[in-house]
């Protein structure tokens, strides 16, 4: 029974991470207020690379930290084909896109397309965390 309580609490610690936490709309806006990376994860519910992504690479990363560092979110393909046209770039996923804030201002786009490691997103994820944090948006009110 003690191991059935912990296993629902480790799920609902999953649930609760920023790999489930905002829609698009909300990430897009916290990553415009704040100049922190928008890492998005365009998938679709049937796409076994894309579960892999958002069920193991997705929390391992939120667990480790480096999403936090981010405004993230996912899109499913199925659900919302609209957006996941607008944001994708040719037809495979699924799609991991990291938009960070350059040292010029303009936003720079990095995208892995195709299962990655875990290793290999962390590091992407990592290295955008910094440079956007380096380089902070600098807001005035009107804006």
């Amino acid at each position: 029974m003690i191991s059935l309580t912990l296993t629902s609490l480790v799920q609902l610690a999953v649930l609760a991470t920023p790999t489930t936490a905002q829609t698009y709309d909300e990430a897009y806006r916290n990553a415009a207020e704040t100049g922190r990376p928008l890492v998005i994860l365009v998938g679709a519910e049937w796409c076994p690379a894309c579960q892999q992504m958002k069920q193991v690479v997705m929390p391992q990363l939120a667990r480790d930290g480096e999403l936090n560092k981010c405004a993230f979110a996912t899109v499913n393909t199925d659900a919302d084909s609209t957006l996941a046209g607008k944001l994708m770039s040719g037809g495979s996923i699924p799609q991991l896109m990291i938009y960070r804030k350059a040292a010029d201002g303009s936003w720079k786009r990095q995208l892995f397309i195709g299962a990655q490691s875990p290793s290999t997103i962390a590091a992407a994820i990592q290295y955008a965390a910094k440079e956007a944090l380096d380089n902070p948006v600098k807001l005035t009110s009107g804006e």
